[in-house]
């Protein structure tokens, strides 16, 4: 199937006039609203509970319903308008799917309590989300004005994109749970007690200044180190930059970035509201620094992480390598000298030119644990 997808679906062009934007939208629709259905058919499953008692369900059945809508009428455009009516076909099954699958109660029903569930209500709406905002913003303002929508690659990172966001309880349990068994008998009430009662602006800043400096040091140990290097390579191996390349992340680097950036917030206790908004700041700043656009900000390049400063960290060309490590503060690389952006944009991505990352999710997760071949004299 991952074989098939990329021989079709990537590194294809989305023409205007030929249907295939319209079979994109279809398909795309078609795969949102069968997997929306199945969060209704088994909510205790495959929904978060957090996001559970925030749903309006009339609400999200009749969103539901536009959207297959709006998939049956793209499918229907591609099919008259493309030669090759097998894509808009598919688009429509899909969409047809989605509405028997639909079709019945899917009222609130009241949820039992259980443990163990797969996000797949976070993995949809923020896909979405994610989407309609960069998609449009990558067309309209792209660096790269030829790099297509279905870029080389573009599988593989939906799969990362999907385990990263399926799998937040699971990812949870290697970082938050390990972090806190580990710490908790150093922890300090009135210390959490002062921290928290500040204004929720500086608590934001201080989150900001503690976890970037946790992590600078995390992310510039996974150039230097050669074994970490084998896991952060995986990132590095996008070869074309948009909001989706930055979901490539091994899943070993997601848990040790996640569980040395808990650490600080562990210890100093900030207030939730304070936390949850700088997680929901920093997971869009970091797609945004990915995405292929042009903007420069030249009066706030050297206080905030921007596209710019990010790309010259991706790029593969000699000056710019292990440069630029900071996620957000690049303060860190002018104190730490790894500051790197001169006057013009980068034109090349990758890793070095002695690390070969295989294609594909599975094989890139085996990668960094194969043994390394040796050269022969």
């Amino acid at each position: 199937m991952t074989n098939l997808l990329r021989k079709h679906l990537e590194d294809q062009p989305l023409n205007y006039g030929h249907g295939k934007i319209s079979a994109f939208i279809a398909i795309s629709l078609g795969l949102l609203g069968c997997l929306t259905a199945f969060c209704f058919l088994f909510p205790n499953l495959l929904t978060m509970p957090e996001l559970r008692a925030v749903y309006n369900p009339l609400l999200i059945k009749v969103l539901l319903f536009a959207g297959i809508g709006v998939g049956f009428i793209a499918g229907w455009c591609s099919v008259f308008r493309n030669p090759n009516r097998l894509w808009g076909l598919s688009g429509i099954f899909l969409n047809t799917c989605a509405a028997l699958l639909a079709s019945g109660q899917i009222e609130g029903n009241p949820y039992a309590a259980r443990n163990v569930y797969a996000g797949l209500d976070y993995f949809i709406l923020t896909l979405l989300v994610l989407a309609l905002v960069f998609i449009p913003m990558e067309r309209m303002f792209a660096k790269y004005q030829q790099q297509k929508i279905l870029r080389k690659g573009w599988v593989t990172d939906l799969k990362y994109f999907m385990f990263s966001h399926l799998g937040i309880q699971l990812l949870a349990f290697f970082t938050i749970i390990p972090a806190q068994v580990l710490f908790n008998q150093w922890i300090n009430p009135r210390l959490h007690q002062l921290v928290s009662s500040q204004p929720l602006a500086l608590q934001f800043l201080e989150i900001l200044l503690v976890v970037d400096f946790f992590s600078y040091w995390i992310h510039r140990s996974m150039h230097k180190v050669p074994r970490l290097w084998r896991i952060h390579a995986v990132h590095h191996s996008s070869l074309q930059m948009d909001w989706l390349a930055s979901s490539r992340v091994h899943v070993a680097e997601l848990i040790m970035n996640r569980f040395v950036g808990y650490i600080p917030l562990l210890f100093l206790g900030f207030s939730p509201a304070a936390t949850y908004a700088y997680l929901i700041f920093i997971s869009f700043h970091a797609i945004f620094i990915h995405a292929n656009v042009r903007f420069r900000f030249p009066y706030v390049r050297w206080i905030i992480a921007t596209p710019e400063f990010h790309h010259w960290h991706h790029s593969s060309e000699d000056e710019a390598l292990d440069k630029n490590f900071a996620a957000f503060l690049p303060i860190y690389d002018v104190i730490f000298k790894a500051a790197y952006m001169p006057s013009h944009l980068p034109q090349r991505y990758g890793t070095t030119p002695g690390t070969k990352v295989p294609e594909g999710f599975v094989d890139q997760l085996v990668y960094p644990f194969k043994k390394r071949k040796k050269k022969k004299t």
